[in-house]
């Protein structure tokens, strides 16, 4: 585990504005991505992660000008995510003020495409975002959690475990493990999966999906999570970032 927890708030865009629902669904506006991100650099956040939510499933690109005018004004870690396909654009995101990129459907499709990012730019620029739930009706897989791409809409039958763990031999840096099954739900963090998949991979877990309440933040580190990450909670005012990182340290974690 990293020295320091890092608690991330994360931006779902959709169309140019923040949006969260329940497992991807029924998505409601939360408000400008600038506005939210400078907010959550004034409150302490250690990084911020934009997920572009829509587009793989419309294939569209990630939205270059909302990150552009974010790093303008913020200067932590920025991690973008949703309609990357090529280290081309990879390269585009790096150029308009990204520190990392996030890479999931297209992953799916052609695995070499973490190498391919990871050779060209290093291992640290890649995070695989992992969009996992447990398996249902006919898709079985021996760890019991499967993959899923276009937000959680489309099942692939591709173990979560394995995948975490070839993610990794390819050189992915980091690994976004967000629970389907958890997600907007408020309902607290899936430890099981967490604690399944930090048994296979050495490098850094963020969890997402389901925090509801400062109590949720400690059981995810314990269950191996190197960082936490919240959204919905953030955006509506239920806590803040210093919150967390007041329930983190109360529980004896280092934050910055």
């Amino acid at each position: 585990m990293s020295l320091a927890v890092r608690v991330i708030p994360c931006l779902d865009v959709d169309a140019g504005r923040v949006v969260k629902g329940v497992h991807f669904e029924n998505l409601k506006d939360a408000g400008d991505p600038v506005e939210l991100a400078a907010e959550y650099y004034r409150q302490g956040a250690d990084e911020l992660t934009f997920l572009d939510v829509t587009a793989s499933s419309s294939h569209r690109g990630t939205m270059i000008d909302v990150v552009s005018r974010t790093a303008e004004q913020v200067f932590i870690p920025m991690t973008v995510g949703g309609g990357v396909r090529t280290p081309e654009d990879v390269d585009s995101l790096l150029r308009c003020g990204a520190d990392k990129v996030g890479v999931n459907t297209a992953a799916i499709n052609d695995p070499t495409l973490i190498s391919r990012v990871a050779e060209r730019f290093g291992n640290q620029v890649l995070v695989l975002s992992v969009d996992a739930r447990r398996e249902k009706g006919e898709q079985h897989t021996q760890s019991g959690f499967e993959v899923t791409t276009m937000g959680g809409r489309k099942s692939t039958g591709i173990d979560a475990i394995w995948w975490v763990k070839r993610a990794e031999q390819l050189g992915a840096g980091e690994i976004l493990l967000n629970s389907m099954d958890a997600d907007g739900t408020k309902q607290g963090f899936d430890l099981e999966m967490i604690r399944a998949v930090r048994k296979e991979v050495k490098i850094p877990i963020i969890a997402s999906g389901g925090a509801g309440k400062v109590e949720d933040f400690p059981p995810a580190i314990e269950a191996g999570a190197d960082a936490v990450l919240a959204a919905s909670v953030f955006h509506y005012g239920l806590m803040t970032i210093a919150d967390v990182k007041n329930e983190l340290r109360r529980h004896g974690y280092t934050v910055r």
